[in-house]
C-alpha cells in the first residue's frame, strides 16, 4: 500500500465547482494538489510545480484540451495524463487515448471510481522497490545495490536514478529531468543534469562490464539493460 501524500497531481477544469470539488476531495485523500482553469496556462504550470498525474478537461476555453494533451505528451511522454471530460462517445474516447492520454473519465463521474483509477495509476510511482538488471534501489530504505555492493548516494543523485529506474529504456531530456528531480525550485543549469549524471555513472557503472546508464546525444539520458 502506498502514500498518496507523496503524489502531486495537477487539475486542468474550468468549471469552478468540479474543480474546487475535485480539490477538496483529493486534499482530503491527502493527494497533493495544483489546479489551473486556463489551458493556455498548463505548460508554465508543469515547468513550476511538476505532477505525478495530469487530469485535464477537453472543454476548455483559449486552447482546447486536445491541443493540450497532445503538447504536453510530447514535450514530457512519461507524464500519465487522465482525461475527464463530457464528450463521450466512442470516437472521443478513441481519439483521447490516441494523442496520450491513459485513462478516459465521463462526467459526469463516480468520485470513488476516479479516486481508484488515480490510485491505479500512481502505483508504478510508489514502487517500494526498483530494478533493471543487477541493480536494486529499495524506495523505503533509500538502499541502492549493484550486485552485493551498497552504493551510497546523495539525495539528488537517489532522486535521478529513481526517475531513470521509473521510466527504464526511455530517452529523458534535460528539460524532463530538471522538472521531475529538481522541480525548477533552484535556479540551475541544464548542464546540472550531465553533471549528476557522471555522478551515477561513476558509481554505478565504475566497476562494472555492463553498462546501464546511456546518452543520446541531443535527447538525453537512459537506463537500460546491457547487452553486455
Amino acid at each position: 500500500m502506498y502514500n498518496a501524500s507523496m503524489n502531486k497531481i495537477l487539475i486542468v477544469e474550468d468549471d469552478d465547482g468540479i474543480r474546487t470539488t475535485l480539490q477538496e476531495i483529493l486534499t482530503e485523500r491527502e493527494f497533493l494538489v495544483e489546479t489551473v482553469a486556463d489551458g493556455a496556462k498548463v505548460l508554465d504550470a508543469l515547468k513550476k510545480t511538476f505532477p505525478d498525474l495530469l487530469i485535464l478537461d477537453l472543454g476548455l476555453p483559449n486552447i482546447s484540451g486536445e491541443s493540450i494533451c497532445k503538447e504536453v505528451h510530447k514535450i514530457y511522454p512519461d507524464l500519465p495524463i487522465m482525461i475527464l471530460t463530457a464528450k463521450n462517445n466512442s470516437e472521443d474516447v478513441v481519439n483521447g487515448l490516441t494523442i496520450g492520454a491513459v485513462d478516459y473519465i465521463r462526467k459526469p463521474f463516480d468520485m470513488e471510481e476516479l479516486i481508484a483509477r488515480i490510485n491505479v495509476r500512481l502505483k508504478v510511482i510508489n514502487a517500494d522497490s526498483l530494478q533493471i538488471d543487477d541493480l536494486r534501489m529499495n524506495t523505503k530504505t533509500m538502499e541502492v545495490k549493484r550486485g552485493k555492493e551498497i552504493i551510497n548516494l546523495t539525495p539528488h543523485e537517489f532522486k535521478l536514478l529513481q526517475y531513470l529506474l521509473m521510466n527504464k529504456g526511455q530517452v529523458l531530456s534535460r528539460e524532463m529531468i530538471l522538472n521531475r528531480v529538481w522541480q525548477y525550485t533552484y535556479d540551475v543549469d541544464s548542464r546540472v543534469v550531465d553533471v549528476y549524471i557522471g555522478y551515477l555513472r561513476k558509481k554505478i557503472d565504475k566497476n562494472s562490464k555492463k553498462p546501464l546508464i546511456t546518452g543520446l546525444r541531443g535527447f538525453g539520458y537512459s537506463i537500460k539493460a546491457s547487452k553486455a
